[in-house]
């Protein structure tokens, strides 16, 4: 049986999602006038999150500062993100895209897949079907998507980013040459600007000039790995199952950027420590530990840098990642202002086995634990916000919570 997939996707999500509530209120459409979803212009760290097809007339792009936006379209209508209002019609939208297929896999908060194989008692013309959803969703919700239909998620997702708003597009196999190898090759699902960079100075432009190439060259270029997933992805092969649960998390990490520079330890490692306690309070509910440890840190020149360490003994106990942490960054760290501190972690193993060194101090680990497991209590009965450390209630790292662009980023969970 020919596998069929649907992959759905809402026009300008954040956007859309707003214009609707604001339509219903009355007031004009967000998505016909120059508009944006984003942060304070007055701030630095404000960005332009999603744009309306007029604002994209005028050169504004996803990610630039809002300033800059507003410097090419002084008449732009901004508006702040607004996050509970996004779960909310992200939900409504999963559940009619739910209603009709065996399995759905969420993609993101404004994407799924739909695994339609063996519906076609049911829904004999898949074209007819996504047409349908893609009208619920419009009528019942206010708000439009488009629909790839193929045999696979790569060209499923391929399809959907075609021509839009409100579209249904095809891409089965025999329409690749036409419809995706003439397409550039930044086009290609997965493909990075640097692979791409790399691919252009080669010669490679197009989809169909990377399908056609040797796998080898691709490989010498792109790396084994990298390079073979990419050439099988340019000839259109995928067989990667549509999935109705998320993969366990492979790690936690937290992002905090903040307004005013940050440029001294005494700033930093308070917000170290509630990123930590933040951390590892979420991995001891999911009954794991880590056994690697990473500190990020963006400075002026929005370069990111990472370092990370390996644990001898994996760990859930707040203190000992703190500790650990506060190193790292300590020994990785020249002094330079910076605007992004993140910490990660991953190696994550059960909790029920542990390797006690010889020479460790098992009652001040039993009493660390004792706290970790007093808080994770009292937070779990009445709310994360009621108890905190007293070393972090006042320290920049809860102002800078409250007033934050972005706090978390987290994979996998």
């Amino acid at each position: 049986m020919e596998r069929l997939v649907f992959h759905i996707d809402v026009n300008s999500a954040f956007l859309s999602w707003e214009a609707v509530r604001r339509v219903e209120q009355g007031l004009p459409d967000l998505r016909e006038l120059p508009s944006c979803i984003g942060g304070d212009p007055s701030k630095r760290t404000g960005i332009v999150v999603a744009k309306s097809i007029p604002a994209k007339k005028y050169g504004i792009q996803t990610g630039e500062p809002m300033a800059m936006a507003l410097r090419k379209c002084p008449a732009l209508v901004t508006v702040p993100a607004d996050f509970e209002l996004y779960d909310k019609c992200s939900r409504a939208f999963k559940d009619i895209c739910r209603s009709y297929a065996p399995v759905m896999e969420s993609f993101s908060i404004d994407e799924v897949f739909l695994d339609m194989t063996g519906t076609s008692f049911i829904y004999p013309d898949p074209i007819a079907t996504a047409h349908e959803i893609k009208d619920q969703i419009h009528r019942e919700l206010g708000f439009t998507v488009n629909v790839g239909v193929s045999t696979n998620k790569l060209l499923a997702k391929m399809a959907s980013d075609l021509e839009k708003p409100d579209k249904v597009h095809t891409m089965f196999p025999d329409e690749i040459p036409v419809k995706m190898w003439p397409l550039p090759v930044r086009e290609l699902l997965f493909l990075g600007k640097s692979s791409e960079q790399k691919l252009n100075a080669a010669g490679i432009r197009t989809i169909g000039e990377l399908a056609h190439e040797k796998k080898s060259k691709i490989q010498q270029l792109l790396g084994d790995k990298a390079g073979q997933q990419l050439h099988q992805y340019a000839n259109g092969l995928d067989d990667s199952p549509v999935k109705a649960q998320p993969e366990e998390a492979k790690g936690f990490s937290v992002e905090t950027t903040f307004n005013d520079d940050m440029i001294s330890l005494e700033q930093i490692f308070p917000l170290l420590l509630e990123q930590c306690d933040i951390l590892a309070t979420r991995m001891r509910r999911k009954k794991k530990k880590c056994s690697c440890i990473s500190v990020t840190f963006r400075t002026l020149d929005f370069q990111n840098r990472s370092h990370q360490m390996k644990l001898s003994n994996a760990t859930d106990i707040t203190d000992e990642i703190y500790t650990n942490v506060r190193k790292l960054f300590a020994d990785s760290w020249k002094g330079q202002p910076l605007r992004l501190i993140g910490v990660s972690l991953t190696g994550l193993t059960d909790d029920s086995f542990e390797q006690l060194s010889f020479f460790e101090d098992t009652s001040e680990k039993e009493r660390h634990q004792k706290l970790d497991a007093a808080l994770d209590s009292i937070r779990l009965k009445f709310g994360n916000d009621k108890v905190t450390r007293a070393s972090i209630m006042n320290s920049t790292a809860r102002v800078a919570r409250k007033a934050r662009a972005q706090m978390e980023n987290e994979r996998g969970c």
